[in-house]
């Protein structure tokens, strides 16, 4: 294995022609100089320079021996600058899960576009999942990040920090008694007690499930849940066929849908969506996990 000292030793002489002004700047003495380029070539056991009266020049195999040389050291100082910009969280990977919701929010398509171009040496891998499914891949570390609905207390392996939180909306079928109301005034839940709901399913996001019953609960009635759906798309394709109405976020109404009418929830309801970044709580040695979480805060009070 020849060393990369021995081959920028070579490339110096070769290219300033002469060994005793390469050692001066090698900052070696001209002897020890000699010997390795001796020593080069009995291990490759042919000439690699030819001595002149004055300095010296490259034999054919040393032209050879020239041009991979340097093709190596380049390579080398490319790989030496990447393990900085790795340690510096420049490049690498990062994993990245996010709810449904939370993909059509626009702060995380922002906050994504505005990572990839700040790094562009880092390649982002993607996930879309419910929030459960998302904070067990953090935790199992087969996601690095993930944007979720709830926030978990029997998961002393996550550290979670509030990143938003939006209002919540009534997602009705067209045609709906409520969406031809025309006083634009927001609907309380006791308009809605009497009306089949369509639900997320706690599974997949218990944060946004818990937090409309108890909602209800306040109200002092329940819901009469009529179907369970495995994702909020899932609920408004429900709404739109007309199997009942639901409460989704307010980024789902930038996802529309055919048959399906949005109305404001009351704030006096209390029902609102918060918003979740998640990491383990051991990632923090980790340089790329670490400038994603800043960048996340910093993208905040931008906004």
């Amino acid at each position: 294995m020849i060393e990369l000292k021995r081959l920028n030793a070579f490339v110096t002489v070769v290219e300033v022609g002469s060994i005793t002004r390469a050692a001066e700047l090698l900052f070696i003495q001209q002897p020890p100089l000699t010997r390795l380029l001796q020593g080069l070539e009995q291990e490759f056991g042919v000439p690699l320079l030819q001595r002149l009266p004055r300095g010296v020049i490259p034999t054919e195999a040393g032209e050879v021996l020239l041009q991979e040389a340097r093709a190596v050291l380049a390579r080398a100082a490319q790989l030496t600058a990447a393990m900085q910009r790795a340690a510096q969280g420049e490049q690498g990977r990062v994993r990245i899960g996010f709810t449904s919701s939370a993909a059509l929010h626009t702060f995380v398509p922002a906050l994504l576009r505005r990572y990839r171009e700040i790094y562009p040496a880092v390649s982002t891998q993607l996930e879309e999942s419910g929030s459960g499914e998302l904070l067990a891949a953090v935790v199992a570390s087969e996601l690095d990040v993930a944007f979720v609905r709830m926030r978990v207390k029997d998961m002393p392996e996550l550290e979670m920090e509030k990143v938003l939180e939006e209002p919540m909306w009534v997602a009705v079928p067209a045609g709906h008694k409520l969406a031809a109301q025309t006083t634009g005034q927001p609907l309380k839940l006791e308009d809605l007690s009497n009306e089949p709901f369509v639900l997320y399913r706690r599974r997949a996001g218990q944060g946004l499930y818990d937090a409309i019953l108890a909602a209800y609960v306040r109200a002092g009635f329940s819901p009469h849940i009529v179907q369970e759906a495995p994702r909020l798309t899932s609920c408004l394709s429900l709404v739109g066929a007309g199997l009942g109405i639901s409460i989704v976020p307010e980024s789902m109404t930038r996802l529309g849908g055919d048959g399906v009418v949005f109305l404001p929830l009351d704030a006096a309801t209390q029902l609102s969506a918060p918003l979740y970044l998640a990491r383990r709580e051991d990632s923090h040695s980790s340089a790329i996990i670490n400038t994603f979480c800043q960048l996340v805060k910093s993208q905040l009070k931008a906004d």
